[in-house]
């Protein structure tokens, strides 16, 4: 009997070890209904449209957030002064530290007499004043505050010296090519510069990471307290961007405006699930800048289509060299999401399962096995992981004995 039983656990192995051939890749394609959120009939090619497109100002582009594609562009390259626009850095800084623990929310930050001497927009921080971190970002974020800005870079840093080397820092991993920081709020120094494309690279970094920024940006009027030693006193705090108010599907970001500057900003806004930043600098009015943004923001969800998977879509199971089960149930990781941006048809969007060449037990639950691939015109658009559903363990002489001997006994 158990000569019988050693034969038959050498022919499970034999036959586990040889169930997919090394290098195999099984892949199979299909079409998808998807939803098509914003399809819409087309009135012209995009290439029509994007000629038809102009703005005032000598520098913008339009950005589609997700991915990052550029929509339109126009001297996008250019160095120019930023003004306050600077500040989605110093946020952005801000919200790292916050996530990585480094500061709280109710944290206090004590105003140096450096900090309180900005001038330029502010909120009249007093030397020795204490704010929390909550309140130093509405006043930065809400009111554009130049003394909240050095407040905080102190707090975070030491010095804004040290701050602003931090800036240059993350600007440089971001990609920003073009970009000299001198200061943390804007204010018009020889050599502080950047770009459209650099504006609009750190603006989707902080709102993709910190949605958080859009419940301060989207503020449009709130009252702070400063508590010195003369006393409590109200102080209101306005909004500098008017398309809070003036655009529907605005939710931010950040304004900026100096002598050397002019007009910028940087303006986030959704619509049906399509996510786009206007970065329009040296505008020369306010209202000019708000104009130009909104009509690169019309443009962009005039043409842009969001393809959204209603539900995760099966995937089937995984053949397993070795296991315990000679397949693995899988499952796609979520949902596949893709937001196009040259008004093509998306009924033709396909789906390309591909296995992970030689799948090997043990396998763990949640291990990638493969990708969900997507195709439209036959140009691939985007990828989702596809994952063990189940843990599969890896056959053994034990565990094929126990196999050999239940199947010899039925």
């Amino acid at each position: 009997m158990k000569k019988i039983i050693a034969v038959i656990v050498g022919i499970l192995v034999g036959i586990q070890s040889i169930w997919i051939f090394p290098g195999e890749k099984c892949v199979c394609a299909e079409e998808l209904p998807g939803s098509q959120e914003n399809q819409q009939e087309q009135e012209a090619e995009p290439e029509e449209m994007s000629k038809s497109v102009e703005v005032a100002a000598p520098s913008a582009i339009l950005m589609e957030a997700s991915k990052g594609q550029v929509i339109y562009e126009k001297s996008a390259d250019q160095k120019l002064a930023p003004a306050s626009v600077t500040k989605v850095m110093t946020l952005l800084l801000i919200f790292d530290a916050l996530e990585e623990g480094k500061i709280r929310l109710e944290d206090s930050v004590t105003v140096s007499e450096y900090a309180a001497s900005m001038g330029g927009s502010q909120v009249f921080l007093e030397p020795g004043e204490t704010q929390t971190v909550d309140t130093m970002i509405k006043c930065i974020a809400v009111a554009s505050a130049n003394d909240a800005c050095v407040a905080m870079a102190e707090h975070l840093c030491g010095s804004e010296e040290a701050f602003v080397s931090q800036m240059n820092q993350r600007a440089k991993e971001l990609g920003m090519k073009n970009t000299s920081f001198l200061n943390c709020n804007g204010l018009d120094a020889d050599g502080h510069k950047t770009t459209a494309k650099d504006i609009a690279l750190m603006s989707r970094e902080l709102i993709i990471k910190y949605p958080k920024i859009h419940e301060y940006s989207m503020i449009w009027m709130e009252n702070i307290t400063h508590v010195t030693e003369k006393g409590e006193t109200e102080f209101g705090l306005a909004n500098t961007n008017k398309l809070v108010r003036q655009y529907e599907y605005t939710t931010g970001l950040k304004t900026g405006s100096t002598g050397q500057a002019k007009f910028c900003i940087s303006a986030t806004a959704e619509k049906d699930g399509v996510e786009l930043i206007a970065v329009i600098m040296a505008a020369p009015d306010p209202k000019q800048r708000f104009r130009d943004a909104t009509t690169l923001l019309n443009y962009g969800f005039g043409i842009c289509r969001r393809y959204q998977e209603e539900k995760v879509r099966p995937v089937g199971e995984a053949k397993v060299i070795r296991g315990v089960k000679k397949t693995a149930k899988a499952k796609q990781k979520e949902p596949f999401a893709y937001v196009d941006t040259k008004g093509l048809d998306l009924t033709g969007m396909k789906r390309k399962v591909v296995w992970n060449k030689k799948i090997q037990a043990p396998i763990r639950k949640g291990q990638v096995l493969g990708m969900s691939v997507y195709y439209l015109n036959g140009e691939k658009v985007g990828n989702v992981e596809i994952v063990a559903a189940e843990a599969v363990g890896e056959i053994t002489y034990k565990t094929a004995a126990k196999e050999a001997a239940r199947s010899f006994l039925l």
